[in-house]
């Protein structure tokens, strides 16, 4: 009894005892089945509210695995001449994506002895798993198909990229990593730079982004006070059908902003063949009854719909005093070592901020290319942000971020060493404000001329009988001298500060 009570009758996983393989396969197939119920069950909802639903509950099943499908991106056909559906719901990718890099992170955390096939390999073979159960399910006879192969490699991919940075953020690494900035010759080089842009970075995209959703919010605004519009007009469709689109509009409003800060950006975004919508004009034909496209702007020039150019220079003013104040020599917490670091050289400066810049037009760039894609054949083969959207928002963060990283740099610098340019503009600008307020007290005496200020005109015996060429000669002698000692009053001021 007293060795039973001694020993644990439970060993923790990764202190005394190793996690098996099963765990952590079953670890993913609970991801992936967790994710799907998440979809299915607002579907099942709205076929059991349904009044006369013609559909069956494997239907209903099926359509909630499409739906888990293309929301990993995973392509699929539609209708009877199995017509392309590639756009992918961002919400539902951006919920798998952090449940697997969660379950990931989880299991990779847990230390202690593990078999070879265990640990975050085997999460990522039970998500795998259950995508080839659902698209197997998809591939029958309705309205969406799966293609069983395309899909399964695309879900495989998404999990794996998903399931190796949850593993990996919990790694330690001893010796960090290079950054490709570190390659840079000496005056080109930000040291430690690789945080500062980072940050300035993401800093972009998230303006970039606010960008997206204010135009969003005020393009629903404008539609709900012009009257309803064509909004209002698809709610007599009955209320499953205004839950149903709701909820469809709610998983796609990730990809309305991303299409919002396309917008802003200049180039905009296409909703189908021969269709532009941009602050230049709009042009559009026919678009499908759905919610998002009754916020389309009317056809015809841009107009005062060009202001919103302004949106994505004010999201190149933060990064700009991330640079310039890191580029000073203040750099964020964490990064590089605890000393004080030197200021960077002008021209690392300006690099820190174009590789921000290159670095948001890049995400910019892939963002745009997974928040479009097909809703059918034809005329509606793409729908979504053009291709030149990440060089436009390259060029709109760097048009602000490198002149601003600069100017922030000189104006942190130079109240401290008192040799900025900032200084020295304060200093000239005192000194001329000094001078010319000697100049114009000069200039008041000379033009009153002699005698100003006296009681009593001066008679015959009082007048100077040098003549009144001396009398002009003392007076200018006096108000050169007055004017001497003005300046030299003027410049011990100027040194006292």
């Amino acid at each position: 009894m007293t060795q039973l009570m001694g020993r644990p009758i439970l060993e923790p996983p990764g202190v005394l005892g190793g996690r098996p393989a099963l765990a952590d396969l079953l670890a993913g197939v609970r991801t992936a089945l967790v994710g799907l119920a998440a979809v299915g069950l607002p579907v099942l909802g709205l076929w059991v509210a349904t009044p006369y639903a013609d559909d069956g509950a494997a239907a209903v099943t099926r359509l909630a695995g499409v739906l888990w499908l293309l929301g990993h991106g995973a392509p699929l056909l539609r209708g009877p001449t199995d017509a392309p559906l590639t756009v992918t719901p961002l919400l539902l990718g951006v919920l798998a994506v952090v449940r697997l890099h969660r379950a990931a992170a989880g299991v990779a955390a847990r230390r202690g002895p593990r078999p070879r096939w265990g640990g975050p390999a085997a999460v990522w073979a039970g998500y795998c798993a259950v995508a080839v159960g659902v698209a197997l399910h998809c591939a029958g006879d309705g309205l969406f198909r799966s293609r069983v192969l395309l899909d399964v490699l695309v879900v495989a991919s998404v999990a794996g990229l998903a399931t190796a940075a949850g593993a990996r953020s919990v790694t330690v690494l001893d010796v960090p990593a290079d950054s490709p900035l570190d390659l840079l010759p000496p005056p080109y080089r930000p040291v430690d730079g690789a945080p500062v842009v980072r940050a300035a970075a993401l800093a972009a995209g998230a303006g970039l982004v606010a960008a997206g959703g204010l135009l969003v919010v005020c393009s629903a605004v404008l539609d709900a006070v012009a009257g309803g519009g064509r909004g209002m007009a698809l709610l007599g469709s009955g209320p499953v059908a205004v839950v149903g689109l709701l909820l469809l509009a709610l998983v796609l409003l990730p990809n309305a902003v991303l299409w919002g800060a396309a917008y802003a950006l200049g180039p905009g975004f296409a909703v189908g063949a021969g269709t532009v919508v941009s602050p230049v004009g709009t042009a559009l034909g026919p678009v499908p009854e759905f919610p998002l496209f009754a916020l389309l702007p009317a056809d015809g020039p841009g107009g005062w719909r060009l202001a919103v150019s302004v949106l994505p220079l004010l999201a190149g003013v933060v990064p700009a005093v991330l640079l310039g104040r890191a580029a000073a020599g203040r750099r964020l917490p964490g990064a590089g070592s605890g000393e004080q670091p030197e200021p960077w050289p002008p021209a690392a400066t300006a690099v820190a901020a174009l590789a921000a810049a290159l670095s948001v037009g890049a995400g910019a760039a892939v963002l745009g290319w997974l928040s479009g894609g097909a809703l059918a054949g034809e005329r509606l083969a793409w729908v979504g942000p053009v291709p030149w959207t990440g060089p436009a928002a390259a060029g709109w963060i760097a048009l602000v971020a490198v002149p601003g990283a600069l100017l922030v740099r000189y104006r942190t610098l130079g109240p401290a060493d008192g040799r900025g340019v900032y200084a020295r503009l304060v200093r000239q600008a005192r000194r001329g404000a000094l001078e010319l307020r000697a100049g114009t007290y000069a200039l008041v005496l000379r033009l009153s001329g002699p005698g100003v200020g006296t009681a009593d005109e001066p008679g015959p015996e009082d007048r100077d009988p040098a003549g009144p060429e001396d009398q002009a000669v003392r007076t200018d002698q006096a108000v050169r001298t007055d004017q001497a000692v003005r300046t030299d009053q003027a410049a011990r001021a100027d040194r006292t500060d």
